[in-house]
């Protein structure tokens, strides 16, 4: 009898952990730390190939230096900030996404400063520099999507009852998001 009564407990007590989700919440939080590196990879491409585009135009561009600066220390601090992936909270990914915004605006004031120049800008290598970095933005914009949408999972089952309750004692916390930087729902003014 006493063996029939620890054999019930204990198919109790698996059939309850393989249905208190734990194994779901560590498959979502896998995914939302692989989402993450995928746009760290994003950001790294970014990082990498601006030597390239600085590089470009400052042989056709000297006097540009200030913005070439401003440039190569923005994407210094962009490289210097990291997350890690097992603390993804909202002000971490702020953090992070506060110098990679600063980044793009250097890039920005370099991409118009070099409308100025038109011999820079029929050169191939700065063409090819420039379709390279709007892919790259794209491949950022697409991997912050898809990282949104898994910690959105990921959140979404470990706030749901009853895995709230088994997220409380197995230590998942929900993961921060990406948000769109400040003024970026105002349309941008273009000079010619």
């Amino acid at each position: 009898m006493k063996r029939l009564v620890i054999a019930i407990v204990g198919l109790f007590t698996a059939l309850s952990f393989s249905s208190c989700g734990y194994n779901t919440m560590v498959s979502k939080d896998e995914n939302v730390k692989g989402k993450w590196a995928q746009v760290e990879n994003a950001y790294q491409r970014r990082a990498d190939l601006i030597p390239n585009l600085v590089a470009t135009v400052k042989g056709a561009a000297e006097h540009e230096e200030g913005t070439l600066t401003a440039v190569v220390e923005a994407r210094a601090k962009a490289t210097s900030v990291t997350v890690d992936p097992s603390n993804l909270s909202e002000e971490a990914i702020a953090n992070y996404q506060q110098t990679q915004d600063a980044l793009s605006q250097s890039i920005g004031r370099l991409l118009v400063s070099v409308e100025a120049y038109p011999d820079l800008k029929a050169n191939s290598n700065f063409q090819e520099l420039q379709v390279q970095l709007e892919g790259t933005e794209n491949r950022i914009s697409v991997e912050r999507r898809s990282y949104n949408e898994a910690v959105q999972d990921y959140n979404t089952t470990v706030r749901s009852f009853p895995n709230n309750m088994m997220a409380g004692i197995f230590g998942f916390k929900p993961k921060g998001t990406f948000k769109a930087a400040e003024g970026a729902d105002k349309a941008p003014t273009v000079e010619f």
